[in-house]
């Protein structure tokens, strides 16, 4: 007798992060969210809005609207960090995580995503100094309570959240997919996940294709982006062994587009700084998720 032929793995749903057209993303922007459908896209990934920038109903009744799914970005800073030993700065960031929640919500999204722990470094302004082994141990057993009792509320409220591993120079917690499921075992719960971002992955890890598998299950969102942020396919990374990873491990999860502007190529133009786009990018966002498409399909989709 065969053995039964395994169930074709589905199509994991394309987005892009809000960035790529503005920041922040208002109201005014909503006229977007039509081109990001044009472009083949699933889903829209909004930062988690801050004070008046967006209403979360008005942003999920737009998206929807057009189409579109819609997926959260959070955002961590020292005053709100999980890892902190300060225990104002402690408690805000579980109530950040909490507000996170509560936006997902207000939107209709069911996914909550970024570097949750806290810690920030570059963005932040604060550089990475040796700890003693007793300090080490008393942040991950706060990240971990902190991130309990979160993902203890997201799960009472149908949101899972996601743990992105950043590079070294943006964060001196969690730096790769290997520390990031480490931490999401130990915190235990079904709503708290991994995100993998191939961006500082391509930093961090010795094998991106090793470091998707070995996150297995407890991967449930993944950033798609070129080794320099570009648009995909104009960097060097090999998006064909990265499919066939998410493939193999039966990824179910959602991808996101997340290119920054490589076009100015003048001395002292900082990388790391957001630009607006100022040329109509449609084209090449649709390139890019075609490109995508393509491969995931070869890789095993339907």
């Amino acid at each position: 007798m065969s053995a039964p032929t395994p169930s074709p793995w589905p199509m994991p749903p394309i987005g892009v992060i809000s960035m790529s057209y503005a920041r922040p993303f208002t109201a005014a922007e909503f006229p977007v969210l039509e081109r990001i459908a044009n472009a083949g896209l699933d889903f829209i990934e909004l930062l988690v809005p801050e004070g008046d920038e967006l209403n979360p109903v008005a942003a999920g009744e737009a998206a929807r609207a057009a189409g579109l799914d819609v997926v959260l970005a959070a955002r961590v800073n020292l005053t709100r960090d999980l890892a902190s030993d300060d225990t104002t700065c402690h408690r805000a960031g579980i109530d950040y995580l909490k507000f996170c929640v509560d936006v997902a919500v207000a939107c209709g999204a069911t996914m909550v995503g970024g570097p949750l722990y806290g810690a920030p470094l570059v963005f932040a302004g604060r550089a990475p100094t040796p700890i003693s082994e007793d300090h080490r141990l008393a942040r991950v057993v706060r990240v971990v309570e902190g991130l309990q009792e979160a993902g203890t509320y997201a799960a009472q409220h149908g949101v899972i959240l996601a743990i992105e591993p950043l590079n070294r120079f943006e964060t001196d917690f969690c730096n790769t997919a290997r520390q990031a499921t480490e931490l999401a075992a130990m915190v235990g719960l079904p709503s708290v996940g991994v995100m993998l971002d191939t961006f500082h992955m391509n930093m961090e890890e010795d094998d991106l294709v090793q470091a998707i598998h070995q996150t297995g299950r407890h991967l449930v969102h993944f950033q798609a982006n070129e080794n320099h942020r570009g648009f995909l396919g104009t960097g060097h990374l090999d998006w064909s062994a990265i499919c066939r990873a998410l493939a193999a491990i039966r990824y179910a999860g959602v991808i996101t587009l997340e290119p920054f502007r490589r076009t100015d190529h003048r001395l002292s133009v900082p990388l790391a700084q957001w630009r607006a786009p100022t040329t109509d990018e449609d084209s090449d966002m649709a390139c890019a998720a075609g490109f995508l498409h393509a491969l995931l399909h070869a890789a095993g989709g339907q």
